[in-house]
């Protein structure tokens, strides 16, 4: 394969990045959505509101129930968010090793490699989606350097994506009292029936799920435990 030099590299990764940002502005101002409204729950939830939710007017029933449900809808998304941080913390240090240290030491060498970590950290914010998108930007760059580039992130990035499945289940399901294979269950079976949205989606909708069942009384004492260890 012809490997990519000057100028024609960069219009290549030019091309790329106009592409992603395209193809991610509708879900960067989704994700800056659901953070507003995650707010905004959380706000109405503890009375911080200065109209609709002071705490001292009476509430009807059916208002104080959603209330309830909202301001667990809301912890619920905190945790996961936090989780999140956590997981992006780990792909960026898989991906720096890989980066600054793996491909050096083999004799190749990325542009925009320190530039790369960072974006492996922003994208990967958002879940599994997010670390889709930083190992296409690696690809396309590694692709412009060599063919050997390109196999090697390749390999290495898909074996880091499927290593996220498996972060995902255990960092978030820590934080929400699900064990691996609950959350393993629930990412696979919206993946299934929604696609990439349903995968993006699981994490939150699952741990929302498994507190109101915990509040119900229908998951008992021993399931917590299982599930917390």
């Amino acid at each position: 394969m012809r490997s990519l030099r000057g100028p024609e590299t960069s219009s290549y990764i030019l091309i790329w990045a106009g592409v992603a940002l395209v193809l991610t502005h509708h879900l960067v101002a989704a994700a800056l959505a659901g953070f507003l409204l995650h707010a905004l729950v959380a706000m109405a939830a503890s009375g911080l509101s200065p109209r609709l939710f002071r705490p001292e007017r009476a509430r009807p029933v059916a208002l104080a129930l959603l209330l309830l449900h909202l301001s667990r809808l809301s912890a619920t998304f905190r945790k996961v968010v936090f989780a999140q941080v956590r997981i992006s913390l780990v792909n960026t240090i898989l991906t720096a090793s890989y980066l600054l240290l793996l491909l050096p030491l083999a004799g190749i060498h990325l542009p925009l490699a320190k530039t790369l970590v960072m974006l492996t950290f922003v994208t990967g914010l958002l879940p599994v989606l997010g670390n889709l998108l930083s190992n296409t930007v690696i690809e396309v760059i590694s692709l412009g350097v060599s063919a050997e580039a390109a196999m090697a992130s390749l390999l290495f990035l898909v074996l880091v994506h499927k290593l996220e499945y498996f972060l995902n289940a255990r960092i978030i399901g820590r934080s929400v009292n699900a064990s691996i294979w609950e959350m393993l269950l629930a990412m696979f079976t919206l993946e299934s029936l929604f696609g990439l949205p349903g995968l993006v989606a699981a994490p939150v909708l699952y741990a929302y799920l498994k507190q109101e069942l915990l509040a119900a009384g229908l998951v008992g004492k021993a399931d917590q435990g299982a599930a917390s260890a």
